[in-house]
């Protein structure tokens, strides 16, 4: 029989059908999704450096120049952005009061991963993955000293049904002149759990869940990644430093080596169990704490930073889009047996 399980952090109930459990053989895609056409132009590929904007990071080799090849991980301001720097913004309502608008302020940036068209993350070496990690932290820790950005997004979409327009491997960071709703539901619950609980709340799933078992894919000193008890899509997993904090930017470098692994690992499971999907991924963390009265007392000790991670196997339809309920076909306790690594 199916059952509806409840995120208790979201406040979101999903119908975890285990009539319709499948095995990963019946997620895999029935083509292969081609990978780059021969010839076909790629700004992000090395030589095409003026092809972007200018860069603003870059890991490169000693003696290269800016915008220029020798480059391992680069980071260029996004041709097309979402939103475009400036000062902090105001919010403008029409006189009835019904509309209201502010100027499209923030910052919308592109880490290209890696020089080589065709590599992943998974495919990386671990020291690569490393300075990935390093230029996320830097990218952040930088755009987190204008205050005027108050929540800032990293995230990756591979793959054109995850969203990406661009084959070329790279991930992507948005900083917004607000804290987006899903992200001010987290902090209020997460508070509010606190206070229920007497800790935090993701520090007390994470014990929960080691102790248990049986939703853990991988632990290390570090880390860990489980199938959350209410997953609303298939193989979708929560990766969580096991040391409290709030944010992303106050890692450190032996978490960035113990996370270049545990990504490494992780992601390579997905690509050799689900025949290399299509997936997202994004950092939930605390608002920017330079940003004064939009960074909420007491965030230090309620929220824990994390990523998840949501291959694209299914499809929302309407009763998803109509209900907010997500209709999950594969167990998170299977997802997790599937994805274990064989000893």
């Amino acid at each position: 029989m199916s059952e509806l399980r409840k995120d208790i952090i979201g406040g979101r109930w999903v119908i975890i059908a285990a009539e319709r459990s499948k095995r990963p053989d019946d997620f895999r895609r029935s083509t292969e999704v081609k990978k780059k056409e021969k010839g076909k132009f790629c700004p992000f590929c090395p030589g095409n450096e003026n092809k972007t904007p200018p860069e603003v990071f870059a890991v490169r080799e000693k003696g290269t120049k800016a915008n220029q090849p020798g480059w391992l991980v680069r980071v260029v301001p996004n041709k097309f952005p979402a939103l475009q720097r400036g000062q902090t913004p105001f919010i403008q309502k029409s006189d009835d009061g019904l509309f209201f608008w502010m100027e499209g302020i923030g910052v919308h940036e592109v880490i290209i991963e890696s020089p080589d068209h065709n590599r992943e993350l998974a495919d990386l070496s671990i020291g690569h993955l490393e300075k990935i990690i390093e230029t996320y932290r830097s990218r952040m820790i930088e755009i987190q000293a204008e205050k005027q950005y108050k929540y800032i997004h990293l995230f990756k979409n591979k793959g054109p049904e995850a969203g990406a327009s661009l084959a070329h491997p790279h991930s992507q960071i948005v900083a917004t002149p607000i804290v987006p709703k899903r992200n001010l539901e987290e902090l209020k619950s997460s508070s509010e759990l606190k206070e229920r609980f007497g800790q935090c709340i993701f520090c007390r799933l994470i014990e929960e869940e080691l102790k248990r078992g049986e939703r853990l894919v991988y632990q290390n000193d570090h880390f860990c990644v489980f199938t959350p008890f209410a997953s609303r899509f298939p193989f979708e997993l929560r990766l969580y430093p096991r040391r409290h904090s709030p944010w992303f930017s106050e890692i450190d470098m032996a978490e960035i080596n113990s996370l270049a692994r545990t990504l490494k690992l992780v992601l390579y499971q997905i690509k050799e169990v689900l025949a290399d999907p299509p997936y997202n991924f994004y950092i939930h963390q605390g608002p920017n704490p330079n940003s004064g009265r939009d960074c909420p007392n007491g965030v230090k000790e309620y929220y824990h930073w994390h990523l998840e991670i949501i291959p694209i196997l299914s499809r929302v339809a309407g009763f998803e889009w109509g209900t907010g309920f997500y209709i999950n076909p594969i167990s998170p306790e299977a997802a997790a047996e599937f994805l274990r690594p064989k000893k």
